[in-house]
């Protein structure tokens, strides 16, 4: 399994920037992220039971075994008190983030292929780095991309756990023959999705990036997925139910296909972004390159996320906490197939975006 190349953040920029070496070989040093990741094992503790047979237990030791039955209760109970919590929790996904070798030139496509809007854009010199945010709406209730270009560095592996982005737009067939009109490169031509009827084409961005249009009516998230290829999926999809708070929106078997999808997110499809991870029959593990970098969620309290995180099994790879130089707080982490996302306060959020 591939390991993800470490981020750069630095006081003057958003924190979720992705920092990538010239050179993937070379190791980078991070400020605020270790390069070892910690590979936390689960807090969760069986509870002991004691046996219903003749045999008596000797006093001497009856003791410590009730001891230890109600140090394992209150550990069940702190694990219960946590998930419920996510649950409560005000979750959005806020954006994703990858590497591209040409930010002009992706930009100016993302513009005029598939309608979105510059928000913000920054060069960070001193990091060797620029980035730019854009979408179909304001950030604070909008999903969005943020690009990273590193200096010098003009091409990246996609590999191929990552699968593609989701846009949902009026016209497929518009929309792809605008792509072609502007130099785009299209994969799939407009037409029914395999086993049924929504239209549906594949297009890819001028770093190999593949986007799926979806032929659907005007909804306020257009932007609308992000698609992972995972190992096992039964697996993700419980720890992203009870460690993230998500809802498994819907899930399809394609055995003709030999493949399965779920949809997880915090809300409908038609109006949230969603998560869509994809089970190809027999492939447990998958080169995840040195593009697509992570996720970014919102959360109202990053030390409770980090602490639902370990219990369900994930690594935490940035302990929860405010970011040296700057107030924000965020956690990081890695789910069950190593992909990274990144949890960051809401309230501090909002002051990055002021």
């Amino acid at each position: 399994m591939a390991t993800l190349p470490i981020a750069s953040v630095s006081s003057s920029t958003m924190v979720f920037s992705m920092k990538t070496p010239p050179f993937p070989s070379i190791p980078l040093k991070h400020p605020y992220i270790r390069n070892s990741y910690n590979h936390l094992p689960s807090r969760r503790l069986a509870l002991f039971q004691l046996g219903s047979g003749t045999t008596k237990i000797p006093s001497e030791f009856l003791g410590s075994i009730v001891s230890g039955k109600s140090e394992n209760t209150a550990t069940a109970i702190k694990e219960q008190d946590a998930l419920n919590w996510v649950k409560n929790d005000s979750r959005r996904m806020l954006h994703v983030v990858y590497r591209v070798g040409d930010l002009e030139k992706t930009i100016k496509f993302y513009t005029e292929c598939l309608g979105m809007k510059l928000s913000r854009k920054r060069d960070i010199p001193e990091e060797q780095y620029s980035n730019a945010f854009l979408g179909y709406g304001p950030e604070d209730s909008h999903f969005a991309v943020e690009l990273t270009y590193n200096y010098g560095v003009d091409k990246y592996n996609i590999g191929n756990g990552f699968g593609h982005f989701g846009v949902a737009v009026n016209d497929v067939s518009k929309t792809v023959d605008l792509v072609k009109a502007k130099g785009g490169k299209v994969t799939r031509d407009p037409g029914p999705v395999k086993g049924g009827t929504r239209i549906i084409a594949f297009i890819e961005d001028p770093d190999g990036y593949t986007f799926e249009l979806l032929e659907r009516k005007p909804t306020p998230e257009p932007l609308c997925q992000v698609m992972l290829r995972v190992g096992d999926l039964d697996r993700s999809i419980n720890f992203y139910k009870k460690a993230f708070g998500m809802e498994l929106l819907r899930a399809k078997d394609n055995p003709e296909y030999k493949y399965t999808t779920a949809m997880m997110g915090y809300g409908p499809e038609d109006k949230n972004a969603v998560l869509e991870l994809t089970y190809n029959y027999g492939v447990t593990e998958y080169d995840k390159g040195n593009g697509y970098a992570q996720i970014a969620i919102g959360t109202d309290d990053v030390y409770k996320t980090a602490e639902a995180i370990k219990l369900c099994g994930g690594t935490i790879i940035l302990e929860p906490g405010p970011l040296p130089g700057i107030n924000t707080k965020i956690t990081a982490c890695l789910d069950p197939d190593g992909w990274k996302s990144v949890f960051v306060d809401n309230i501090d959020f909002l002051k990055e975006l002021e």
